[in-house]
């Protein structure tokens, strides 16, 4: 079979330092590639150097009688599909937002129409006139392959994170580009949505090459692995610990499974009494940020309730006939739910049906709770309150969070968990010598011992989601905002990101949404339910499990 890509004593560096010192790899015609491997393993190193990003993949020799070599017959006819580029994506968006010299006051910025015909024709200007190649985009089989017809005029900014995934999608397919690196493409996605990209990455792998790309496949854990993938290339530790059949790793994996079961079940014990541990050493500080986020909103959910109310019966959250929609598409319709202490909520809906619009009404990062009925803590959104008075009782993981923390990435660790008691994005002054302290032990907690000075900036997409949602339970907030917490994270982080969650949840002080799309991730303390139903009417579910 002919070599695609040959790697051979070769590593992989970036302008300052070397980060994986040592790889042989061969790509062969007919074999289809799953990449895997923990956050900072040295995955992500790879398909970001396969795909000509910043990273490159360099001989250790430059004698040919050492055998050296890196050579791809893909070139730069690559595209990589991933959080992280989705991430990137946004950050450009809001970078370039102009809402404040536009009429009105809203700039949609790039549609996703635009976005995909960018790819064929190059960069379009705005407001200019579409090029014949953006108008007739719909007709592309890659648009109703990712089921995006519906969406191609809507800006990219207020597409739900499954939706600029698929649209990211359809762009690198309708690009042409002859290898395509889907790097945890099932993050995220719906039920609906899994189902379609598994039977594309099936479907496409069989009919690889000639006028359809190759493909190779990353993931962060061992979980839906189209039947398609023939091999697996694992990193750890920055070097590669497998790479063979995908039989021979299954067996691996199945040793690994039985070995490790009554390790994770003391790792659970060991870290339900560390959590404890740093719950008791950070009371001062959590003690301080409760104060600090008391008082005025306190008096007002008081006054709100009523004398003979009970803590048990003073709505945390409450929303009253609430309406959200642009333009002629309604996401949220005529929408009556509360939130009381203690009833931690599953958050499920398809793609696009209003999760995340949910979330920021509540987090004040959608406009719209202003001409609505929405109530935090007893006082109407828009009465006089600040958005910081409103964050400082609310701890908040999701997509717009990581995106923002991403453009100040050059944030240590330390000051990134230390944020968390402030309410900030970055770090204004200096860390006190406790806050550094309770920051070092939380860090500890999460896995990070010994690299607070590491730059945010540096670490792994899922390095990074685990931080922040250290940084989100530091002060045991009054309500705690999950919008896909785990997502871009491996099994380890998974695992220990889910028992922390089901410890705050235990602990009776923080209230927690959720949102997920995995099953296996809704703890045992959410009993309710929110579902979005964006196709019935009503649009929505309340329900119990």
């Amino acid at each position: 079979m002919a070599n695609l890509i040959s790697i051979k004593n070769c590593r992989i560096e970036n302008s300052r330092s070397t980060l994986i010192p040592h790889l042989d790899w061969t790509f062969e015609e007919g074999q289809a590639w799953l990449v895997i491997g923990p956050n900072g393993g040295g995955k992500a190193d790879f398909v970001n150097a396969l795909s000509g990003s910043s990273l490159k993949i360099v001989p250790n020799s430059q004698n040919a009688a050492d055998g050296a070599l890196y050579s791809s017959v893909f070139g730069d006819s690559v595209e990589i599909v991933s959080l992280e580029r989705a991430a990137r994506l946004i950050e450009e968006e809001r970078l370039n937002d102009e809402s404040e010299y536009v009429e009105g006051g809203v700039d949609i910025g790039r549609t996703g129409r635009v976005f995909i015909a960018e790819s064929i024709c190059g960069k379009i200007k705005k407001n200019a006139p579409l090029p014949p190649e953006a108008q007739r985009i719909e007709t592309y089989p890659a648009i109703k392959l990712c089921g995006i017809e519906k969406i191609l005029d809507r800006g990219l900014k207020y597409m739900s994170t499954g939706e600029i995934r698929r649209t990211l999608l359809a762009r690198a397919l309708i690009s042409g580009k002859k290898l395509l690196i889907l790097s945890d493409p099932f993050a995220g996605l719906d039920i609906q949505s899994r189902t379609i990209l598994l039977d594309f990455f099936n479907t496409i792998v069989k009919k690889q090459g000639g006028d359809l790309p190759h493909v190779i496949l990353g993931m962060e854990r061992w979980h839906e692995i189209p039947d398609a993938i023939t091999h697996v290339l694992e990193f750890s530790g920055k070097e590669i610990t497998f790479c063979g059949k995908r039989a021979d790793y299954e067996k691996l994996m199945a040793e690994r499974t039985a070995n490790n079961q009554n390790k994770k079940d003391e790792a659970k014990a060991e870290f339900s009494d560390a959590f404890s541990e740093t719950l008791a050493d950070t009371a001062v500080l959590r003690a301080d940020s409760e104060n600090a986020s008391s008082g005025a909103a306190k008096a007002e959910e008081e006054h709100a309730a009523g004398p003979q109310a009970s803590e048990g019966t003073v709505p945390l959250i409450e929303m009253n006939h609430v309406n959200v929609g642009w333009d002629d598409h309604k996401v949220l319709v005529d929408l009556n739910w509360k939130l009381l202490r203690g009833q931690h909520w599953l958050i499920q809906g398809p793609n696009g049906s209003g999760k995340t619009t949910f979330l920021e009404l509540i987090t004040g990062d959608n406009m719209q709770v202003f001409c609505n009925d929405v109530r935090l803590f007893g006082a109407r959104r828009g009465s006089g309150e600040s958005i910081w008075d409103i964050k400082k009782q609310l701890g908040i993981v999701s997509y717009r969070l990581h995106v923002e923390y991403r453009m100040v990435g050059g944030t240590s660790l330390l000051n990134v968990i230390v944020s968390g008691f402030r309410d900030s994005i970055g770090l204004y002054g200096a860390a006190t010598d406790v806050e550094a302290a309770a920051a070092r032990k939380w860090l500890a907690l999460g896995g990070f011992a010994g690299r607070e000075n590491e730059s945010f900036g540096n670490l792994s997409y899922g390095e990074q989601r685990a931080i922040l949602i250290l940084r989100s339970a530091v002060k045991t907030p009054k309500v705690l905002i999950l919008d896909e917490p785990c997502h871009g994270l491996d099994e380890e982080y998974r695992q220990k990101i889910l028992n922390l969650l089901e410890l705050i949840g235990e602990g009776g002080t923080t209230t927690m949404l959720h949102v997920t799309h995995d099953p296996s991730e809704a703890l045992a303390c959410e009993h309710h339910v929110l579902q979005l139903c964006p196709d019935e009417s009503p649009m929505y579910k309340i329900l119990e499990r």
